[in-house]
């Protein structure tokens, strides 16, 4: 076969290739840290009972309000002074403080603005009422809706595989264009026979070859360990993952485009990842920043993707159905490969 036989986009490729399974540390960024987050994640927010509401009772030990709350399974009471009371109260220890006298209607104490106060309170409160001798008109009956996809680790994993699609992307992509150029490897680029378009897609296909060994990972890792399991059609989200990381992939490409040494590109990919970071809803809904902020979040390509992929995760959606985070990654992805290959130069 002769040397003008092999097409440059091919041969690029495996070059792009060849250097992701020589750099150690970029391996493990993309298949460890995803691993490690998710274990401790995972552990941290495990299925299991939620925790009851901390009083703290300043009341005689011989009462028998106080010995209704102390005994009761849906408080963690414990009987103390005033003194240590309140500064459990202060420092976050009690979610309640409670002072029970004989003759004397109880006295909640609390800080409004703790969210579990209000629970401690209304969850107090009954405790003493049926002490007291109330009985409830009303005795409902209980049905406990389980299903796949309501705990806190089937949230969460859609969310580290899109934080992993947008690390992996950007610093595998962008920043090793800005080492390269930084090392004058593309110098050496620019006098070969191939267009600035194939040397630019070489970067787009590579990181999709390793889409689907990622997302088996990190999706089999989860089954196993934490009985995940995934909803929709693994086509689907695979797709989904393909066109979140290009988007990234083309971001990081017109950060590289220019940049000439790593500390600039270490400032353009810190700033252009930690405020999705925090926004995109990969740890926690985005639903609870401001209603207004909702759509700009949204046009956030971060927040389509975990949108999307936590869509087919855990409800089983089509791609069809996510028509609007898929152009929020279209879009990015589209205008992020233009404007690169407009600014992309050699030195």
């Amino acid at each position: 076969m002769s040397q003008q036989s092999y097409h440059p986009l091919l041969e690029l490729i495996k070059a792009r290739l060849r250097e992701f399974w020589r750099e150690k540390g970029l391996v493990f960024w993309v298949f460890g840290f995803p691993l490690l987050m998710a274990m401790g994640l995972g552990l941290a927010f495990r299925n299991r009972p939620p925790e009851v509401p901390s009083v703290a009772v300043v009341a005689d030990p011989r009462a028998s309000l106080a010995r209704a709350l102390i005994e009761s399974d849906r408080l963690d009471a414990t009987l103390v002074d005033a003194p240590a009371a309140e500064r459990g109260l202060s420092r976050a220890k009690f979610d309640l403080m409670v002072a029970l006298s004989d003759g004397v209607e109880p006295v909640f104490t609390f800080d409004p603005m703790q969210d579990r106060a209000a629970l401690a309170k209304a969850v107090t409160n009954d405790v003493l009422q049926r002490a007291a001798g109330r009985v409830d008109a009303l005795q409902p009956s209980e049905v406990r809706a389980e299903r796949p996809g309501s705990r806190y680790i089937d949230f969460l994993l859609p969310g580290l595989i899109g934080l992993n699609l947008m690390g992996s992307s950007m610093w595998g992509v962008g920043y090793n264009l800005v080492v390269a150029r930084k090392r004058r490897l593309l110098r050496r680029y620019a006098v070969t026979p191939m267009r600035r378009i194939h040397f630019l897609l070489a970067y787009f296909c590579s990181r999709s070859m390793f889409l689907v060994l990622e997302l088996s990972v990190l999706l089999v890792f989860g089954w196993l360990v934490f009985d995940t399991a995934l909803q929709g059609r693994f086509v689907d989200f695979l797709l989904f993952a393909v066109l979140g990381a290009a988007s990234f992939a083309a971001i990081s490409l017109m950060i590289g485009a220019r940049v000439e040494n790593t500390e600039a590109a270490n400032g353009w990919m810190n700033l252009v990842q930690l405020p999705m970071w925090v926004l995109s809803g990969a740890f926690f809904s985005y639903e609870r920043f401001p209603e207004w902020m909702h759509p700009l979040i949204r046009w956030m390509p971060l927040a389509s993707l975990v949108d999307g992929l936590r869509a087919i995760f855990v409800d089983g959606a089509s791609l069809v159905a996510l028509w609007y985070p898929g152009l929020v990654l279209v879009v990015w992805g589209a205008v992020g490969f233009f404007v690169a290959l407009r600014w992309f130069r050699w030195q």
